[in-house]
């Protein structure tokens, strides 16, 4: 079986991009969220994005975002793929015209059995009205914010079988991601603040150890 595909969310820097890229991540995600502190405008992206070489998917992130914004990122940047993870109707999503996922967040491994019974609900309501989504990920449910926390959801709620490719997020790092792709098969993994030495700073020997992870978990 092949490995996962390998996402490194919430880039800021151009170092931290040519890390990625060299160490073989096939994709890389750039936060259009002001509240999150891994934010970039189209300008920075811009930048970051000057020296994307062929084969390496550059992915959105949006939520909740004015169509008009999305459409303006897509024109002015090599963007090949976009990311929703606010509350975002299929029309929306599919409005800008280029392949997009949906993030679903899922609970934590302690909530109550019965929020966990909902969110499976959610789950494949999410995946039935989201029929041009090429993929979901799946990252934890958290107050804190809308991904990049560190916190990793139950596992035990990822659909046993599905024929749509899954991306798991949330928590993820080295010491955790081989058990995740050996449980679960995930077609990617996503992985943000498990390389970081602060957010939106990534840490190059994480980011190594963590492509290595994946491939090696094959």
């Amino acid at each position: 079986m092949s490995p996962s595909r390998i996402k490194i969310c919430g880039l800021t820097r151009s170092e931290d991009v040519r890390c990625a890229v060299a160490c073989g991540a096939d994709a890389l995600g750039f936060v259009f969220y002001e509240a999150s502190p891994r934010s970039v405008t189209i300008e920075q992206a811009a930048r970051l994005l000057d020296d994307l070489p062929p084969f390496v998917t550059a992915v959105g992130l949006f939520v909740n975002a004015d169509n008009h914004f999305i459409q303006e990122a897509v024109e002015r940047l090599p963007l090949s793929l976009l990311q929703f993870h606010g509350d975002e109707t299929p029309a929306h999503c599919e409005a800008a015209g280029l392949p997009y996922i949906k993030a679903v967040r899922l609970p934590l491994v302690d909530a109550e059995q019965a929020v966990k019974d909902q969110a499976k609900l959610a789950l494949s309501q999410e995946m039935q009205q989201h029929t041009q989504a090429c993929g979901f990920l799946l990252d934890a449910l958290s107050n804190a914010a809308r991904g990049g926390t560190g916190e990793q959801f139950d596992w035990d709620l990822l659909p046993a079988q599905n024929s749509r490719p899954l991306v798991l997020a949330g928590g993820l790092n080295a010491n955790n991601v081989a058990a995740a792709i050996r449980a679960h098969r995930p077609y990617a993994v996503d992985v943000s603040s498990g390389v970081e030495i602060s957010a939106g700073i990534k840490d190059a020997k994480k980011i190594e150890k963590f492509v290595q992870t994946v491939v090696n978990s094959c």
